[in-house]
């Protein structure tokens, strides 16, 4: 199975208006913007996910809509509350217990929780520590969920290096 990390996009760092409280925090127009290239790129190098399934808060589902909308999986968006923050990655493998048969799965969460979910996957352990830029995506390919041999880290893409990818 092949697992995409996701951490959000930019999202407004100010409540205020509409907005009261940290999880209605929507990406801002550069969040957008950065998230549809970084999901083009994705496409470039050929990434179709069976499933995108994303936190339930406003910044990771717009994330995970935006990776739909590019990348199109025939599935509608999955929210979980093992992706939010505070989540587990034992959370998540219950969650996607359901999903026995998909072999690309986009994950979109935060930080630091969404780092530690890679680690666990690679079987790293709490030593190690993988930060997400914001719109960062990482592919670990593994054998099953909960992972009972370690995954394999693939690739790491940041903002940045996806504009690269032509």
């Amino acid at each position: 199975m092949k697992v995409y990390l996701v951490r959000h996009g930019i999202a407004q760092e100010r409540l205020g208006g509409a907005i009261l409280n940290d999880s209605q925090r929507p990406l801002t127009d550069e969040g957008k913007t950065e998230m549809k290239q970084v999901a083009h790129a994705l496409k470039r190098l050929n990434v179709k996910p069976d499933l995108v399934v994303a936190s339930p808060l406003v910044r990771a589902k717009q994330t995970a809509e935006i990776i739909r909308e590019v990348l199109g999986p025939s599935d509608e968006l999955k929210i979980t509350d093992s992706l939010a923050p505070g989540g587990s990655a034992s959370g998540v493998y219950k969650f996607l217990r359901q999903f026995q048969q998909i072999e690309e799965v986009f994950l979109v969460g935060h930080e630091p929780d969404i780092g530690q979910l890679a680690a666990n996957l690679l079987w790293a352990g709490s030593e190690l520590n993988i930060p997400f830029k914001k719109g960062a995506v990482c592919r670990v390919d593994v054998f099953d969920l909960p992972p009972t041999s370690q995954g394999v880290l693939k690739w790491f893409i940041t903002p940045k290096i996806a504009n690269l990818i032509k």
